[in-house]
């Protein structure tokens, strides 16, 4: 019999190829940030920016936000661009949309500008735990229990935390303010739905995305006013108020990928992540490795699959391609001008680059667990032309998934 609980367990045995770090200290994460490193000001983040700047505020540009509200009924013949396809973008966006368009008349977009700011007050007793490890296991028990598919730990840092945030109503900065015994971040992991990837680029592969953020928001919420009835301090954020990615490697839940992304030895480059800011005494995660890095020097398959072609197959070095990407940090940096540009142009999300990267499998079956040995091992060249030769990441049809009786 098909359960969760099975799919559970075998998701934990992926996590035996994993190599964790002794301690989460940024060369144990792979960082590598310069002296000339400049915090990251979330007006300049692509998506703000196509509010305002007319290198990304187009007309494709105006299309693309609003058939996220009034589905696109005629948007040219091709192949998951159809009503019923957008229709099911837009309705798992729903959840979401329903928190960020909350306090719109405030100057507030919940969970992409401001963090989510649903929450009752909590207890005034606090609830004192024998220790931080404790602590920690209680949270991720909960987490587990109401949604998250991943979970992890890591201690605050000020470095990916925006310089401000952005308003708009002024369409510039405001301020982006975290109390100070805020010490650690809870980073919270969702699968996004790989047979609705495997349709990218298409309307209907964009409900992966939709249901992530929406799934995402709900265990944020939850886990956060968790917090808060023990009598501690929670801010759940998704896209707002700091970078997900540092904290996500941080927290060990994957490592970096040359596209841009987290990959995970659960769920590959198709997962979300969201965070919780709090000052509840907790044990810190340790980074992993288990052969991205090593991977993705030897493998092409995002940079040439790119459709804008904004990932480049390159050394991660400290280049900058405009003013949305961060400086002083030595990495694998993409053109966020270039793949924004394309979303625009097709009247949705992309998502090529995951569903043809090597790690996007379904690890509850054993050959792709037995892969993910291989490619963790100086197989791993060998590990990468059985991907070729599998074709795995081709494109699907979005009437094969419509069609498809789910298990």
């Amino acid at each position: 019999m098909h359960t969760a609980r099975n799919d559970e367990a075998k998701r934990k045995r992926s996590r035996k190829v994993v190599t964790r770090a002794t301690d989460n200290s940024d060369d144990s994460a792979g960082f590598i940030v310069t002296e000339n490193f400049t915090g990251f000001s979330q007006v300049d983040d692509v998506f703000c920016r196509s509010q305002y700047d007319p290198r990304l505020k187009t007309s494709d540009t105006e299309q693309f936000y609003d058939s996220h509200r009034r589905p696109l009924t005629g948007w040219r013949e091709a192949e998951g661009y159809g009503q019923h396809d957008y229709a099911l973008r837009n309705a798992t966006w729903h959840v979401a949309d329903i928190f960020a368009e909350m306090h719109e008349s405030d100057d507030r977009r919940d969970g992409f500008l401001d963090p989510l700011s649903m929450l009752r007050e909590g207890s005034d007793a606090i609830v004192a735990f024998s220790s931080p490890n404790e602590a920690s296991a209680i949270i991720k028990q909960a987490a587990r229990t109401v949604g998250a598919d991943l979970i992890g730990i890591t201690e605050y840092d000020n470095r990916w935390t925006y310089t401000e945030r952005f308003s708009m109503e002024t369409l510039g900065g405001k301020a982006n303010s975290i109390p100070e015994n805020m010490q650690h971040v809870i980073v919270i992991g969702q699968a996004m739905d790989t047979e609705l990837l495997d349709t990218a680029p298409s309307a209907l592969s964009g409900s992966a995305t939709g249901m992530g953020y929406s799934q995402d928001a709900l265990v944020l919420l939850t886990i956060s006013q968790f917090i808060r009835n023990l009598g501690y301090q929670a801010i759940p954020s998704m896209n707002d108020t700091a970078l997900a990615i540092p904290y996500a490697v941080k927290a060990g839940l994957g490592e970096y990928g040359k596209h841009g992304l987290v990959i995970t030895p659960e769920f590959g480059s198709s997962v979300r992540f969201g965070k919780i800011f709090t000052n509840l005494p907790l044990t810190n995660d340790a980074p992993i490795s288990f052969g991205v890095k090593e991977m993705c020097e030897i493998c092409d398959a995002c940079s040439k699959a790119c459709p804008s072609r904004a990932i480049p197959n390159d050394e991660p070095s400290l280049v900058t391609f405009n003013r949305s990407n961060i400086s002083g940090v030595k990495k694998w940096t993409i053109d966020g001008e270039r793949c924004f540009s394309y979303w625009a142009k097709i009247n949705t999300d992309c998502a090529v680059c995951i569903r043809v990267c090597p790690f996007t499998r379904d690890y509850t079956k054993f050959m792709n667990r037995l892969w993910l040995r291989l490619a963790h091992s100086p197989l791993r060249k060998f590990a990468l032309n059985l991907d070729k030769n599998q074709r795995r990441g081709k494109r699907v049809a979005s009437r094969e998934w419509w069609l498809h009786e789910k298990d």
